[in-house]
């Protein structure tokens, strides 16, 4: 019998599929993003709420990929009263249970903001994970096209607050029911036909990927992802007429500034002469073009134009709870795809008018409308356009420790502890390594600007000593013999202990202005 013990297996360190640990650059880039997309919401009269990561499932109702199974798509659990609980799955089905179970007591119009991760339980890949964070603004309980129109300008001034010029960015417009009256129009109305509306509308989604061509094979018999047929994956189509396959690419690709001023008093000979002569306008498209040229008007006054916010109709909006207007900002900058092929940015960010999500839980009509943006992604374009600059955080000094004695430690904590009460970072070396060398090597390897440094016979004189560890870099390269480096000793300076924090701060703006010249 072996009675040697066997030895413990190592726990493996291994990161989740789908999910990314962040680092501190990341980490102050968002920060400040945030910082300023909420500035300019604040500015428009919203104000913050949170919401907890986890929401009942039922909440999240029609929402989830598969209400039958409530495990699928969203990460969730049962709690004690055998109940699912699912982490939420988008900002906006919580506002909508906090807004009905709130109602008594929130002043309406609600205007709110909202700032959080949310999870998606799908098969990650490139780009797609399955945390990450989203920033929603809302208005619950004002039905006027105003708040629609007042989301989309809110958009585009947090373009520009974020550095993104005019012109590499647009907030496009359509309305849903303007979608729906062209549907309706084809012989798609109604609620039997509810299945393959959802169809063509996800077909219709696809423009910006598939073209013209593309989404014309998925509303007709589909579309081969090979682009032959044989090759790839296979995507049935909705089966729809060449005549209604038309009127469709037609809605699709009529957004010139025609249409949009077509949209005011559009009779039924323009609607035939765009859509062709077989197809009638409806009340649902007349309400849709109504509401779109309302808020065409109303951001023209206001200064918006065209090459900031304009109307669309080839902008679909995938979720099924959109009820009027929609909207989507789009980076128009070019960038290089993995395939090497130079494309449009796209979408950061969008919403719309979801007047039916707070009435599931209400019974009552309550109307609402919002715009989500993709922190993570527009992180991605920002890093692009080289405007992702994060908050100037400079590495802490750090306090070397010379002699370990309990007084001598005493010592060193006291001055970290007067630079950081002064607003200044500042650590001790709380290293192993007893070398000056090493902490010297631990100080530069953590970009730290300055190293304070007290050995025995500073003690006695009651004096610092400190190294500019910025400007000692920068002499060591340009200094070949001893007697110049002894003669340049400007890399290290010694001031009295009471004077310590001042000669710091002094150096460090030295340190700040030799930036500010060298950047420009």
């Amino acid at each position: 019998m072996n009675d040697k013990k066997k030895k413990p297996q190592k726990l493996k360190a291994r990161l989740p599929r789908g999910f990314v640990d962040r680092s501190a650059a990341d980490i102050r880039a968002v920060d400040g993003m945030v910082a300023k997309i909420r500035e300019v919401y604040e500015r428009y009269g919203f104000d913050p709420v949170e919401t907890p990561l986890f929401e009942y499932t039922d909440a999240l109702g029609k929402f989830l990929p598969d209400s039958d199974r409530p495990n699928e798509g969203v990460f969730s659990l049962k709690d004690d009263d055998d109940q699912w609980m699912s982490l939420r799955y988008d900002l906006t089905a919580p506002l909508a249970r906090h807004v009905a179970e709130n109602f008594n007591e929130i002043q309406l119009p609600y205007r709110t903001f909202r700032a959080g991760w949310v999870f998606r339980n799908e098969k990650p890949g490139p780009g797609r994970f399955r945390q990450f964070m989203q920033f929603d603004a809302d208005t619950v309980g004002a039905a006027g096209f105003q708040a629609d129109a007042e989301m989309c300008m809110m958009m585009a001034d947090t373009m520009e607050a974020l550095g993104i010029a005019r012109g590499d960015y647009v907030i496009r417009v359509n309305n849903r029911k303007v979608l729906d009256g062209v549907l309706e129009a084809i012989g798609l109305g109604g609620e039997e036909n509810a299945g393959r509306r959802l169809h063509v509308l996800r077909a219709m989604d696809k423009f910006d990927k598939f073209g013209s061509n593309g989404v014309r094979l998925l509303l007709g018999g589909g579309r081969w992802d090979g682009g032959s047929e044989g090759v790839g994956d296979f995507t049935k189509g909705a089966g729809l007429s060449e005549s209604a396959i038309s009127a469709i690419i037609k809605l699709l690709t009529v957004f010139d500034d025609r249409f949009a001023d077509l949209l005011g008093d559009m009779q039924d000979l323009q609607f035939k002469e765009i859509f062709g002569s077989e197809f009638s306008i409806n009340p649902t498209f007349e309400a849709g073009a109504q509401e779109l040229y309302s808020i065409y008007n109303l951001v023209f006054a206001a200064g918006y134009e065209f090459d900031r916010i304009k109307i669309d109709p080839s902008v679909v909006r995938g979720l099924e709870y959109y009820t009027g207007p929609v909207f989507e900002a789009e980076l128009t900058f070019p960038v290089t795809n993995e395939k090497g092929e130079s494309v449009v940015f796209g979408s950061v960010g969008g919403g719309g008018r979801y007047d039916g999500l707070v009435s599931r839980f209400m019974g009552q009509p309550v109307p609402a409308t919002g715009f989500s943006i993709g922190v993570s992604r527009l992180m991605t374009a920002l890093k692009n356009l080289g405007k992702l600059g994060e908050d100037e955080v400079l590495a802490p000094v750090v306090v070397c420790v010379m002699d370990r004695d309990i007084e001598a430690l005493g010592r060193y904590q006291r001055f970290t502890q007067a630079l950081r009460h002064a607003g200044i970072r500042a650590e001790m070396y709380q290293g192993n390594k007893k070398n000056f060398g090493d902490q010297l090597k631990y100080a530069d390897r953590r970009g730290a600007p300055l190293a304070i440094i007290q050995g025995g016979d500073e003690r006695e004189q009651g004096i610092v000593q400190i190294k500019d560890l910025i400007e000692g870099k920068r002499l060591s390269g340009e200094i070949e013999d001893n007697a110049t480096w002894r003669e340049a000793r400007v890399a290290q300076v010694s001031v009295p202990e009471a004077e310590l924090v001042e000669k710091v701060r002094e150096m460090l703006d030295a340190q700040r202005q030799d930036r500010d010249r060298a950047a420009g």
